[in-house]
């Protein structure tokens, strides 16, 4: 339901902003302001006629949109909303989701083979290559943070950027202020190198998620919709929960390993104990979602503002700058947890 309703949300909200960035007004004729178009397109999308090519695979191509859509939404199963709220909390759980969202790419392969469509194996094609590409800088990134936390529990990694206790921070073998707290103990500051590593991951995920400037694969101007070309009705419609909810999944996941997770940006400055005051069960929801839905809003920002990147672009860019770049911030924090941290 979450997913269901954050992508009616936020496909309003993309067109919205793609009508500001590009100066028109975006929906305005269904519902005030264009508000029940959204409504609109998803009752149509739920009465149509799921029609499968005379030539596709049959089974592969039913199957490709509920590989995506489970892939993705399975990720959501080890992420903290708050202190309190984490659906399995295991000390795995940064392992377990990176191994459950790769599932995605096999989806994505099944949906092109399957359509037995040259646009659509194109597409696929390009997604895949896209996406085990960048996963080494997501992966290098991600490793980088682990190096400093010390471990694999998302629940553990978020509470380490909160207000600890002294015994607390003895128990985790942590090195930080925190019992200040706020901005300056989340993971993004915790070295001089993480703001780069963050930066690294941001970008390669934009290319995980296949959003602009990295939608080669859906190019509507090469392959008219790439690998769910030949996909309509309530199929299309998984294929785009899955990719709205792809987006909110990486900003989340970003969130919780450099920017605090639940933890709020205010801190205790002598007798003012803002961080105390704003921690707490509900506060936890309301930083993690307001951050990632922050982060989601840039996602959609770049894409109305940036062009598309041409396929050796794309690839030099992953190769030659982030790949290397992952390495460097690796190499730092191993150090810097050796040198400072110990």
């Amino acid at each position: 339901m979450f997913i269901a309703v954050f992508t009616l949300f936020a496909v309003y909200a993309e067109r919205k902003i793609a009508g500001f960035v590009q100066d028109r007004l975006g929906p305005m004729e269904t519902g005030k302001y264009g508000s029940l178009q959204t409504i609109a397109d998803i009752l149509k999308l739920l009465q149509k006629e799921l029609i499968t090519p005379l030539l596709a695979d049959k089974i592969l191509f039913r199957l490709a949109p509920i590989v995506i859509f489970v892939a993705v939404f399975t990720g959501f199963c080890v992420m903290p909303w708050s202190k309190d709220f984490i659906p399995v909390n295991t000390h795995t759980g940064l392992f377990l989701i990176m191994a459950i969202v790769s599932i995605d790419a096999i989806g994505i392969l099944m949906a092109g083979w399957g359509s037995n469509n040259k646009f659509s194996l194109l597409g696929s094609m390009r997604a895949i290559a896209q996406m085990v590409s960048y996963e080494i800088p997501v992966g290098l990134s991600l490793i980088a943070a682990v190096m400093l936390t010390q471990t694999l529990n998302l629940n553990d990694i978020a509470t380490n950027q909160g207000v600890l206790s002294t015994e607390e921070i003895k128990f985790l073998g942590i090195w930080s202020v925190k019992n200040v707290g706020g901005i300056f103990a989340w993971n993004i500051f915790q070295a001089p190198h993480m703001i780069v590593t963050y930066i690294i991951f941001f970008i390669a995920t934009l290319a995980e998620c296949n959003r602009a400037p990295f939608d080669i694969p859906e190019a509507e101007s090469e392959l008219v919709g790439g690998f769910h070309t030949e996909y309509g009705g309530i199929q299309f419609a998984f294929l785009f929960l899955a990719e709205y909810a792809m987006m909110f999944l990486v900003s989340m996941l970003g969130v919780v390993l450099f920017l605090g997770a639940w933890n709020t940006p205010l801190p205790n400055i002598g007798p003012l104990k803002l961080a105390d005051w704003t921690t707490g069960f509900g506060w936890g929801i309301f930083w993690t979602f307001s951050k990632s839905l922050f982060l989601v809003g840039v996602q959609m920002w770049i894409r109305w503002t940036l062009p598309r990147l041409r396929a050796d672009q794309l690839m030099n860019l992953c190769w030659k700058v982030l790949t290397p770049l992952a390495f460097l911030c690796m190499a730092i924090s191993a150090i810097w947890r050796i040198l400072v941290m110990v």
